[in-house]
């Protein structure tokens, strides 16, 4: 059996008065590319700041790659941690190349006096390669599009070389083919590193990638259903997560959900 990366038990959370997660279950295994759906104010956002060792549980254990939050230095986890994040604050006009490599110091912008080696800047190129960017290397971040800065974050999270890879709707603002080219370097991902884990978190079924192993759909701060994708995403379940009649399909690796007139019936 693959290595346990992530395993959260008996998780809550409070913030003042309002409980925003409870009793919240879940492991993530080496290999694994979970997908987290849920309406809008479900708690998944929360739910991945768990998983990024980014925040403490009022109440249960957080275990991120085989260590226990809050008995571990949260700066040694977020080394072998990448994190895609679609409003990626950089007001700099860096070049692609130079994106990717703030990966390997965790900033914003590139450390003043700070000098990549050779082989860290050769593995920045394949990943800008491997995005299908190598002809970009060289653009500037304000003429981007933002499905290339999407596909740049992806690099950028991968160059530290991390064991979990959390993406946080990493869709958000791209046009369709935008959005295909991004989850076709996901799929590519799944293939060229396949022990990371990854979880990504978005709101529409159109958005998972076809490596999608695993699904959790989350509401009102309860997981609801956690398995294997096929498991979890059927119309019943979409429907009690939404809160709406909603019909899903899945048709040659790809997911899609609408919502049914009423008096429709609901289909597994």
């Amino acid at each position: 059996m693959s290595e346990r990366v992530l395993e959260l038990q008996g998780v809550k959370f409070h913030r003042g008065d309002k409980q925003i997660l409870a009793e919240v279950d879940l492991e993530v295994r080496a290999g694994e590319h979970w997908a987290l759906l849920g309406p809008n104010g479900a708690g998944k956002s929360t739910l991945l700041s768990f998983c990024g060792a980014r925040e403490f549980p009022s109440r249960g254990t957080v275990d991120v790659l085989g260590r226990r939050m809050g008995r571990v230095a949260i700066s040694e986890l977020h080394r072998e941690i990448g994190h895609v994040n679609p409003r990626h604050p950089l007001d700099v006009a860096l070049s692609i190349r130079q994106v990717v490599l703030t990966g390997l110091t965790g900033t914003i912008d590139l450390p003043p006096r700070w000098e990549p080696s050779p082989e860290q800047l050769a593995r920045a190129d394949r990943l800008v390669a491997g995005i299908g960017l190598a002809d970009r290397s060289a653009s500037r971040w304000p003429v981007l599009s933002q499905g290339e800065r999407g596909r740049a974050l992806v690099a950028r999270a991968l160059i530290g070389q991390p064991r979990l890879l959390l993406l946080d709707e990493p869709t958000t603002g791209l046009d369709l083919a935008a959005r295909e080219q991004l989850l076709d370097t996901l799929d590519a991902l799944a293939h060229e590193e396949p022990d990371v884990a990854t979880v990504l978190v978005t709101h529409h079924l159109e958005e998972l990638p076809e490596s999608t192993t695993h699904a959790v759909l989350l509401a009102h701060g309860r997981i609801l259903a956690a398995g294997p994708v096929a498991e979890v995403l059927t119309s019943q379940a979409v429907s009690a997560a939404f809160a709406h009649p909603i019909e899903v399909r899945h048709d040659e690796g790809r997911w899609s959900a609408r919502a049914l007139r009423h008096g429709r019936g609901l289909r597994a």
